[in-house]
């Protein structure tokens, strides 16, 4: 959960970015995420952000964050790996949006890269899908309706 006391989670926002997709449902997958993470964390400002091609822009969700009362601003990048969009597109689209709000900081935080639990969120997924290949699960959130979780024959 939250490193900081519950009042700096009621003034601190955090703006959960993806890449933005021309795909409505790759878009609408961000929503689903940034929804698990309200239910898991304990902050009150959590708003959803696509960093091209789609809104909300990280400076809309920026803008929301504040509107709805924070004081500091963390967007937090749904990316696998660092890469050009995490080392430059994203601080300067912060940067850009932050001189908008004097007094209020931000800080733009690493990927989930090598975060001990990807490990387990990889097996987990390995065996989910293995299990629906083989009959004994339901097709995964991300593949449902697809038919694109079977094994194949090379």
């Amino acid at each position: 959960m939250g490193e900081v006391s519950n009042n700096g989670n009621k003034t601190t926002g955090v703006v959960i970015v993806d890449h933005g997709s021309k795909r409505k449902q790759s878009n609408d997958m961000l929503l689903q995420v940034v929804e698990l993470f309200r239910g898991y964390c304990d902050y009150a400002i959590v708003e959803p952000a696509h960093m091209e091609l789609a809104e909300p822009s990280i400076a809309t969700a920026f803008d929301r964050c504040v509107e709805r009362g924070a004081q500091r601003v963390v967007i937090s990048p749904y990316f696998l790996l660092p890469g050009r969009h995490w080392d430059q597109d994203i601080p300067a689209l912060a940067v850009a949006v932050a001189k908008k709000h004097p007094g209020v900081s931000y800080l733009v935080v690493a990927p989930l890269a090598l975060h001990p639990l990807m490990a387990q969120v990889i097996g987990s997924r390995i065996d989910h899908c293995l299990a629906h290949a083989a009959g004994d699960a339901p097709e995964c959130e991300v593949c449902v309706g697809t038919g694109r979780c079977e094994m194949k024959q090379g």
